[in-house]
């Protein structure tokens, strides 16, 4: 009798992530996950800041003069904290710290959203009627409350915005999850996590835009998914049209706090210009009374974002143009322009902004710091136009941990595909914003400022968690490592030159 041949041994598997206790539990608590990790990166940037103030005054004095005035104020001025909160206020910070302070006192102001003044402003009207801040005027006509506020309410922003990310991958790539039979992802978190290591850097902690424009883009960016999820599913066309123009609104108060917030309309006019095409040709799937709804919801939600710009540009239009000519002020030259914009006037008369005005020879090292997030934003946009942004095997598996995730996975299985076409239309548009704003960049802004505005455009997060988790050449490997590495140290580097008022910024 022959005796079979025995099976060779099965291959052990590969070790993943999750074999890790570690990793196994920063996938079963994300939230505490990333905030552990945004506490302690916080921390590192901060103490950087104060062995600047340490290692002695900064280059340029002005922001001392704006945060404490020419009086002697209640801050004491010499105290640590109290020289940190100047140094965070200086370079673009001084104007919208000003701007919270006293309005629009000058015409270059308007080069600056009014979107962070306006929530620092009304933060401090509540702390002072609450009796929890200095009473207007006690600083020495400094705006000290208002520089700490506007700390405050950049890294809550922050921290936000880093939560909302990582809702926003749960909800694009569940349908991966979904044909993996996984519950949770280690590429939403990872793509968090770089978020906060973003190459912003103290941009994201100082009064700037950048933390708030980053929250209310991913906000928008979930409920335009949200709105995604629920399309072709027929029962639901009431929530999903509410998605769809609430999602308008956030992105239009986004475009108030910074301007390229307008790009975040590209998603609209790609999904109208998707279902006006499916209204053309019939789609057997969809009524056309559906179809007309769901244009007039995106029509709305692009209206919203396009006021974001308008209004406040009709704002200046009245009080520069309409209201010059009754006193002894002329109208400004932009009130004749064919479009009458005062932002786009302040930036190119006082920032020299514009096509090519950037580039010259002594802007040459300027250019070189900006070009690994050129490359990246362009090389990961162009990546989703062609379809190959994040492979289903990128994802990893956690621990099933609730009832609530089986019942989100039920969910998910009963997508329909218009809806995940629809997904895939959302990452289409945000692709095509990205590579918009990495050639805009590049021709007419001051260039340096991409490794601060990449941090509110989520796509290239997700495609460098892709290349982190796969790995699937050498080379990817390689370029992942090599794009970490270069924002951990941008962003601690920048930090201390920052703190110092030494460029770039």
């Amino acid at each position: 009798m022959v005796k079979p041949n025995p099976q060779p041994p099965a291959p052990p598997k590969p070790k993943t992530h999750t074999n890790n206790a570690f990793f196994t539990n920063a996938l079963t608590h994300p939230y505490r996950t990333l905030t552990i990790a945004f506490v302690a990166w916080k921390l590192i940037l901060f103490l950087i800041a104060f062995g600047a103030v340490l290692a002695g005054e900064a280059y340029d004095s002005s922001a001392d003069l704006v945060v404490h005035g020419t009086g002697s104020g209640t801050a004491p001025r010499n105290s640590l904290i109290t020289r940190l909160v100047t140094r965070f206020s200086s370079w673009d910070a001084i104007y919208f710290v000003s701007i919270a302070h006293g309005g629009y006192l000058h015409e270059q102001y308007w080069a600056f959203g009014s979107g962070l003044p306006g929530v620092v402003r009304g933060v401090v009207t509540v702390a002072r009627s609450l009796g929890l801040a200095s009473p207007a005027g006690s600083d020495g006509g400094g705006a000290f409350v208002e520089a700490v506020t506007g700390i405050i309410v950049a890294n809550t922003a922050h921290l936000l915005s880093t939560f909302t990310l990582y809702r926003l991958g749960e909800v694009v790539f569940e349908s991966q999850q979904r044909e993996q039979k996984q519950q949770t992802t280690l590429l939403p978190l990872l793509a968090a996590l770089l978020h906060i290591l973003s190459p912003a850097g103290l941009f994201l902690s100082a009064p700037y835009a950048e933390s708030s424009f980053a929250l209310l883009s991913f906000t928008g960016c979930l409920l335009f998914a949200l709105a995604c999820r629920l399309d072709g599913y027929g029962n639901h066309p009431v929530l999903r049209d509410a998605y769809t123009v609430l999602a308008g609104v956030v992105f239009g108060a986004a475009t108030v706090f910074r301007s390229n917030g307008i790009l975040n309309g590209i998603p609209f006019a790609w999904e109208a210009v998707r279902q006006l095409a499916g209204l053309v040709c019939e789609h057997p799937r969809r009524s056309k009374v559906d179809v007309l709804r769901r244009l007039v919801a995106l029509g709305l939600g692009g209206v919203c974002v396009a006021a974001g710009t308008v209004i406040p540009q009709a704002v200046a239009y009245q009080r520069f143009c309409l209201g010059a000519g009754e006193g002894s002020v002329d109208p400004r030259p932009w009130c004749g322009g064919w479009v009458p914009s005062i932002y786009a006037f302040v930036q190119s008369y006082y920032w020299n902004t514009g096509f090519l005005r950037y580039w010259t020879i002594s802007n040459l090292p300027l250019f070189l710091l900006a070009a690994p997030m050129l490359t990246v934003l362009g090389v990961s946009g162009m990546a989703q136009l062609r379809g190959e942004l994040v492979p289903l095997s990128s994802t990893t598996a956690a621990p099933k941990s609730a009832p609530s995730e089986e019942k989100s996975a039920k969910i998910s299985s009963q997508r329909s595909p218009t809806s995940s076409s629809s997904i895939q239309s959302l990452l289409t548009a945000a692709a095509a914003a990205q590579v918009l704003l990495a050639v805009l960049a590049f021709t007419s802004y001051h260039v340096q400022i991409i490794t601060r505005l990449s941090s509110g455009y989520p796509l290239w997060y997700w495609w460098l968690a892709g290349k982190l988790v796969q790995k699937s050449t050498h080379k990817d490997a390689i370029l992942a490592n090599r794009v970490v590495t270069f924002a951990v140290a941008y962003a601690a580097v920048q930090g201390g030159l920052f703190a110092s008022f030494l460029p770039p910024a």
